[in-house]
């Protein structure tokens, strides 16, 4: 029986929630946030892809590990993997793009390569940062070159293909650092 008219019905936070956003943007640090706040785990996908020695997990057993992550009933996924996107975008409710001004994501990221790099800080499976790849000129060992040079499809190409992809899930672009700092709690009331 539907409810009243004028009677508010509850809303239902998401448990499914996908990630995206240039290098530095603050993907790590949303997700982080949403799955404290919605009970769920969190799992960066750059975490699952780069083993140890900076070596790339083939494809297969790639796609593999992010099909057993997507299975749970409740997730929030971090990253940009091409590769697995289909698996996570057909089980997400919601999509976030961090859309944020490129130079405000250089300064993120640069602030955070160096004190990374400075405090031989692990990122995952013993993998650190380093200024000798900071100086690269290689946006494969960059990650700010790497960011700068592809920074421009979160602002239309993947919301675009996020929407025409998963039509069943929400897809919100967040913009200003004060959207992303309001997306927990807005997922957690259920305000999609």
């Amino acid at each position: 029986m539907d409810p009243p008219t004028g009677v508010p019905t509850a809303r239902v936070p998401p448990t499914r929630i996908a990630v995206h956003g240039a290098s530095g943007s603050g993907k790590s640090t949303l997700a982080v946030a949403l799955a404290d706040r919605l009970g769920v785990e969190r799992t960066e996908l750059d975490g699952l892809f780069h083993q140890p020695g900076w070596t790339e997990l083939p494809t297969a057993t790639f796609r593999a590990e992010v099909a057993r992550v997507v299975e749970r009933p409740g997730w929030v996924v971090e990253g940009n993997y091409r590769q697995v996107r289909d698996l996570v975008w057909a089980r997400a409710e919601v999509i976030v793009v961090i859309d944020l001004p490129r130079r405000r994501v250089m300064a993120q990221l640069l602030r955070r390569t160096v004190t990374r790099s400075a405090r031989r800080t692990e990122l995952w499976n013993g993998n650190h940062e380093s200024f000798r790849n900071l100086l690269s000129t290689d946006e494969g060992r960059n990650v700010v070159l790497w960011s700068w040079r592809n920074h421009h499809p979160y602002h239309d190409e993947v919301p675009t293909e996020a929407r025409a992809a998963a039509p069943h899930a929400r897809v919100m672009v967040l913009t200003d650092r004060r959207a992303v700092d309001a997306c927990p709690d807005r997922l957690a009331r259920g305000d999609l």
